[in-house]
């Protein structure tokens, strides 16, 4: 019986130097939760990017707003006969 319950003792230790040292431990746990944490908010923050620019894509295809007002206000390009008037307000 005192060979029995020492046996099983020395397994139950073995279990618990597993659970807490070895390789699929505790800790190896913890940091894995924490790498599935920051994995999760880039792919969040990847998706949403993606969604903004799968937007912009379906705009430049289907009008030409969207491609007038980057020629516009970013190239500034103006149309033939077009003039450029900027009105500015007088700093006080």
């Amino acid at each position: 019986m005192r060979l029995l319950t020492t046996a099983l003792i020395a397994l139950l230790l073995l279990v618990h130097v597993e659970l807490w040292f070895g390789k699929s431990g505790v800790p190896r746990t913890l940091e894995l939760s924490g790498k599935l944490r920051e994995q999760l908010a880039a792919n969040n923050a990847a998706r949403a990017r993606n969604q903004q620019l799968q937007a912009e894509v379906r705009d430049l295809k289907e009008g030409l707003e969207m491609v007038e007002e980057k020629a516009r206000f970013e190239l500034g390009m103006l149309k033939p006969d077009e003039i450029l008037v900027q009105l500015s307000v007088p700093k006080r």
